[in-house]
């Protein structure tokens, strides 16, 4: 699967937030998104609205590309139940969306590479794909040979980053354990982002 390479200060400075988390924050020297300096912003059409809320829910999930979300979105309509709130569970439990609530990686883009680099075994297993759909009750652990690289032990042993409630984390075993299906008010961003625009504008994708 292609990883996103694209300016990703840009983008954090469009939407005003550190939306990757990134330790050098992008917004400490431009007030302004890229190519606004001091001047007011049109307002937006209802196209531009939803399109917007669409490429933040994109950014905080790493960049996904627009064919992957749309499955999501299709596959969460054929489901019983809130499309919109089926939609975020499904991103959500994606094996790299997990990796980064464990704080395996210190960023979304970091946690993919955890991932693809073959570093995770679910359920004993190694899994290097980033979409891997990961169910309540499987474990999520770094595999015993890679413990030992720089960046995951700094990320992981932090304390400063909780991990929600629908996970668990055992320290010692370098694991976690997905408890249950996530809840939409469990679910923490970086900046607000209107689930059930993005689906509007999903809709009449194609």
């Amino acid at each position: 699967m292609s990883r996103y390479t694209g300016p990703k200060n840009r983008i954090a400075r469009r939407f005003g937030v550190n939306v990757f988390g990134r330790l050098r924050n992008p917004l400490l020297h431009k007030l302004n998104p890229p190519g606004v300096h001091g001047a007011k912003r049109r307002k937006k059409s209802d196209y531009g609205i939803q399109l917007e809320e669409k490429q933040k829910l994109k950014a905080v999930y790493g960049m996904l590309k627009d064919k992957q979300l749309l499955r999501y979105y299709h596959e969460s309509v054929k489901k019983k139940g809130n499309t919109a709130h089926l939609l975020l569970e499904m991103l959500e439990c994606r094996l790299d969306s997990l990796v980064y609530r464990l704080n395996f990686g210190s960023t979304i883009f970091q946690s993919h590479q955890i991932v693809s680099h073959g570093h995770v075994l679910v359920d004993g297993k190694k899994v290097d794909i980033r979409s891997f759909q990961v169910e309540p009750g499987m474990s999520i652990a770094i595999r015993e040979k890679s413990r030992n690289v720089k960046v995951i032990q700094e990320s992981f042993l932090n304390t400063s980053s909780s991990v929600p409630d629908y996970l668990s984390k055992d320290e010692k075993g370098f694991s976690g354990q997905l408890l249950s299906k996530p809840q939409v008010d469990q679910i923490v961003f970086p900046l607000p982002i209107n689930i059930a625009l993005v689906c509007e504008f999903l809709a009449h994708t194609h």
